[in-house]
């Protein structure tokens, strides 16, 4: 089995947990980053006028820069982000739109400040056609990204 993580960090809490993930998992890692970086007041989520809210609200995607050239060699995909909206961010799923996943196995873990992890794997599914979304797990630290994956 070879495995990926894929994540967005607005905040480099994700990346953390991520890390942690691809070392427990022996996997290899990629950033999804937006072709426009967010600055501070794009992820300010209390003003409705603020970028993320904007995508969000309006299910816009976010063109994503970098490509995973060889995605078909992977089984399974680790793909992390912090929660927004209960949900992933659209840079997120712009990203798992961008190529076929099909017969691998998606793991989404996502972080937050206070919010829980929702629907998020039922919410992923149309992103994905043809993979099979095991599980969507919100992760506090490394610690529980390492226990998650053994």
């Amino acid at each position: 089995m070879k495995a990926l993580v894929a994540y967005f960090s607005a905040s480099g809490v994700t990346a953390k947990v991520a890390q942690a993930v691809a070392e427990t998992a022996g996997a290899g890692l990629f950033e999804i980053k937006p072709e426009k970086p967010y600055s501070d007041a794009d992820l300010n989520w209390r003003n409705p006028l603020a970028r993320c809210n904007r995508e969000k609200l309006g299910g816009k995607d976010v063109p994503v820069t970098g490509r995973v050239e060889n995605m078909a060699e992977y089984d399974t995909l680790y793909v992390g982000f912090p929660i927004w909206y209960g949900c992933a961010p659209n840079v997120v799923n712009t990203f798992l739109k961008g190529y076929d996943l099909s017969g691998k196995k998606i793991y989404a873990f996502a972080t937050s400040g206070g919010s829980g992890i929702g629907k998020t794997a039922e919410k992923l599914k149309p992103y994905v056609p043809g993979a099979e979304v095991v599980e969507a797990k919100l992760l506090h630290s490394a610690d529980e990204a390492r226990a998650w994956v053994k």
